[in-house]
């Protein structure tokens, strides 16, 4: 039974929680899966059953001055900014057929199987390139010089294993958006942080997923503009911040080379497939 008072609460809250604990003392059943599941494969209905997918790749995107905008005062140039922001971020992601693909207020983030790595930096570089070229630009000239120039996007990666499953009521009344999947570990919540760190024009990675992008193509440029070839990434300590479990984060300050970005897209992209 909760420890909590009649006289502290409603029966009706006290038996949800009385419920919820109950379930929380039992052993919940946890299956291996190497892959991210369709929607409908991850599990609702068994409150105990939850997924276990190894070595997962997150990709948070989030909108940076986003407190610039007012629903109340400015309702239309906050509608434009969230359509252009967020749903350019969810179509790219679809376009580069990120697995999963989530909303999170002004953020997004999509999730990449662990046979997904460049995968995942070149939808991370690639709507980078379009922040900076396209969303920063678009704002500016909506919202005037001073307010434009704190607009960005913050961008992080992290990768790790995760569970999953679909918590909340499936249906109530009409409605069905009572309930969401939930993805407990560390990638979505390290690469949210790492996000929130970074400065404007520039990407931020955790060392292990900085490890496993290996290849030159990911890790040094093309040679523009004087043809001299140098290292993209430069360390970043973390060790004196308990947000992070690791020490180490890389920064990416470059966008797509405008001479050779779309080749460099495209051998990076397929670089996965050339790992199996």
């Amino acid at each position: 039974m909760s420890a909590i008072a009649d006289t502290q609460m409603p029966k009706l809250l006290r038996d949800v929680i009385d419920a919820e604990i109950k379930a929380f003392g039992e052993s919940r059943r946890i299956t291996l899966q190497n892959t991210i599941p369709e929607t409908s494969g991850i599990p609702s209905d068994d409150p105990l059953k939850w997924l276990r997918i190894p070595d997962v790749t997150c990709v948070f995107v989030d909108m940076k001055g986003s407190t610039e905008l007012s629903a109340s005062t400015h309702d239309k140039s906050t509608a434009g900014a969230y359509q252009l922001f967020t749903g350019t971020a969810v179509r790219m992601l679809h376009e580069i057929e990120a697995p999963y693909i989530d909303v999170r207020g002004d953020g997004v983030f999509a999730l990449f199987n662990r046979d997904q790595t460049y995968r995942a930096l070149v939808a991370a570089v690639s709507f980078k390139t379009f922040a900076e070229l396209e969303f920063l630009p678009q704002m500016t000239k909506q919202l005037g010089e001073e307010k434009g120039a704190r607009m960005g996007t913050h961008i992080g990666i992290d990768r790790k294993t995760v569970l999953v499953r679909r918590i909340g009521l499936r249906r109530y009344k009409n409605r069905n958006d009572r309930n969401n999947d939930v993805w407990a570990g560390k990638p979505v919540n390290m690469a949210a942080k790492l996000a929130a760190r970074s400065a404007a024009g520039t990407l931020l990675v955790s060392d292990r997923f900085y490890q496993k992008i290996t290849n030159e193509l990911a890790r040094k440029s093309c040679g523009c503009p004087d043809g001299e070839s140098v290292e993209l990434w430069t360390p970043v300590d973390l060790s004196s911040d308990r947000k992070f479990d690791f020490d180490t984060a890389y920064c990416l300050k470059s966008r797509w080379c405008k001479h050779h970005g779309r080749q460099f897209y495209e051998d990076i992209l397929a670089l996965d497939s050339k790992k199996k």
